[in-house]
């Protein structure tokens, strides 16, 4: 009884839902076919039966035209559909064709020719198409659009780039641990790109955070986008700037599937002239990305399934540049290991002159306390004149002395080279990336009308590089100069169901659910590193 008592009041409640809607609301996902059915003459032809037919699922969806010749079948799944309208004294009408996008509507008028029932007329032109129930400001991209255009690393979210009044959002990006989805931050009519509201089959796709999308799809699993840029839908009230709307793909009667493989290597990418200069090799570097896709029928007319995989494992080859200081002053400046140097006694510091444009280093201990007057300037026992900048190594800490003694030998040791001081030193490496993403519908044209699907998707990320500077850290290998891991685990699950009553009431319910889920770990997590080095 406990088991009836939910089930009924969740049927009472998407009742209520249904039954308070216009028929508009849920377009997000669906599309609808409506028309005018007419005699020769242009008049009206009332309770003419229209049915529309799905070509890859063979469903069937049955209506008539009402007093003013007016019919409409709602809540399509996008896909292509066959229109066939009959009435007693004339002949029948098929229009083989039809293509139906999500949160749109296509208009097909029908006139019908005196004749017998057994007569057919075919309409081969194409439909043309004029939107007239809606006022946005819309681009799509069909299914053939998503396969065939090229976009680097297969990112879905470029395909926003290529709508008009759209731009990448210049000198910014999240980092990778938080956005290894590759998700644009772009800019839509000059708004912000937070204000741009992402959908997954009708249901949120979006990071209210970071304003970011969650699940990247992959392009195998897109049926259609459709970019909305303004005046759009009061039902996509949260979005200030642009909605993507992507719906996923789903099975038909016959099998069919996909599968794709790329690759690439340092061999193939451009020298940066900064940090490869001449003598200075790519760090090596792959890219590998794979993957498929396969759907068909569970149960022939019924229930149908769709699938698809997609795993990226790269290896980013960076060469970073630092600033590192001198040998002389590793040597010189670290009390350990002064009584060995060129200068012992003294942190030589000479070569740093010519970096503060001949300004010298002062005493902060001597002089005024308040404006800093009166102070002596560091110098060696042969005076500023030829040892500028000489500090007596007692008043360097050891500590500090722990910290120099962790730089690596610089690459530029000539006192007269233009980057003697300044980005001196480069080191090379690499940092994994791998990524492993699926999507999962199910869809079941139930009986009684009952019209389901169910989809499910996951975006799993592994993430990590070290630093270029060894023990000190510094800007890392990894992806977005990372140093230190990342695990990202991102969800999104639809599942809905529509439900028409009688001719003029239709229930329709639909839930979402998504996870956005990074976690990072720095390279010295759970460590103590100035603990060693003697820092309180």
């Amino acid at each position: 009884m406990r088991k009836q008592a939910i089930l009924g009041w969740i049927l009472v409640l998407c009742l209520a839902l249904g039954f308070g809607a216009s028929t508009s609301m849920g377009q997000a996902v669906f599309g609808s076919i409506i028309g005018t059915v007419t005699d020769p003459q242009g008049n009206v032809v009332a309770g003419a039966k229209v049915s529309v037919t799905s070509v890859a699922k063979s469903t069937v969806f049955e209506t008539t035209s009402n007093e003013s010749g007016n019919y409409s079948v709602t809540h399509l799944i996008p896909d292509t559909y066959k229109v066939r309208v009959e009435s007693p004294g004339f002949q029948v009408t098929d229009i083989p064709s039809v293509g139906v996008s999500a949160d749109a509507a296509a208009n097909v008028n029908v006139q019908l020719q005196v004749g017998a029932v057994t007569q057919t007329v075919e309409v081969t032109e194409e439909i043309p198409q004029l939107k007239t129930d809606r006022a946005d400001v819309d681009i799509e991209f069909s299914q053939k659009y998503v396969e065939d255009l090229p976009v680097l690393n297969r990112n879905f979210t470029s395909f926003e780039l290529l709508s008009p009044g759209t731009q990448k959002l210049p000198g910014f990006n999240h980092a990778a641990t938080e956005n290894p989805q590759g998700g644009g931050q772009i800019q839509v009519n000059g708004q912000h790109f937070s204000g741009t509201n992402f959908e997954l089959d009708g249901t949120d796709n979006q990071d209210p955070i970071l304003g970011i999308i969650v699940v990247n799809p992959n392009l195998d699993a897109i049926g259609e986008t459709k970019i909305a840029l303004q005046d759009y839908d009061a039902e996509s009230g949260k979005a200030t700037s642009g909605v993507v709307r992507v719906q996923t793909k789903s099975g038909s009667n016959e099998f069919h599937g996909s599968g794709f493989y790329y690759y690439r290597n340092s061999d193939q990418q451009a020298r940066n002239p900064f940090t490869n200069t001449p003598g200075v090799p790519l760090a090596p570097a792959t890219y590998k990305q794979f993957g498929g896709s396969a759907g068909g029928p569970m149960i022939k007319n019924k229930l149908f399934f769709f699938g698809d995989y997609q795993g990226t494992k790269q290896t980013s080859g960076i060469t970073n540049q630092y600033t590192i200081p001198t040998a002389e002053a590793v040597s010189t400046c670290n009390p350990a290991t002064n009584a060995a140097s060129n200068t012992p006694g003294f942190c030589n510091l000479s070569q740093y002159t010519k970096l503060t444009g001949g300004g010298l280093i002062f005493d902060p201990q001597t002089g005024s306390s308040l404006d800093g007057s009166g102070r002596t300037q560091f110098c060696g026992p042969a005076g500023c004149a030829t040892e500028p900048n000489w500090i007596p190594i007692s008043r360097i800490n050891q500590n500090a002395g722990n910290v120099l003694a962790l730089f690596k030998t610089p690459t530029v040791t000539d006192p007269a080279s233009s980057n003697f001081l300044e980005n001196n030193f480069v080191s090379q490496g690499a940092g994994p990336f791998d990524q492993k993403s699926f999507d999962v519908r199910i869809d079941y044209s139930a009986p009684r009308n009952y019209q389901v699907f169910g989809r499910f998707s996951l975006d799993y990320f592994s993430l990590s590089g070290t630093g270029g500077l060894g023990a000190l850290g510094g800007n890392g290998f990894g992806p977005g100069g990372l140093n230190g891991s990342s695990k990202v685990h991102n969800y999104s699950l639809a599942t809905g169901f529509t439900k028409p009553i009688g001719a003029k009431w239709l229930t329709d319910f639909r839930f979402g659910y998504f996870k956005y889920h990074p976690k990072t770990a720095y390279s010295d997590q759970n460590t103590a590193p100035m603990d060693a080095l003697g820092f309180p």
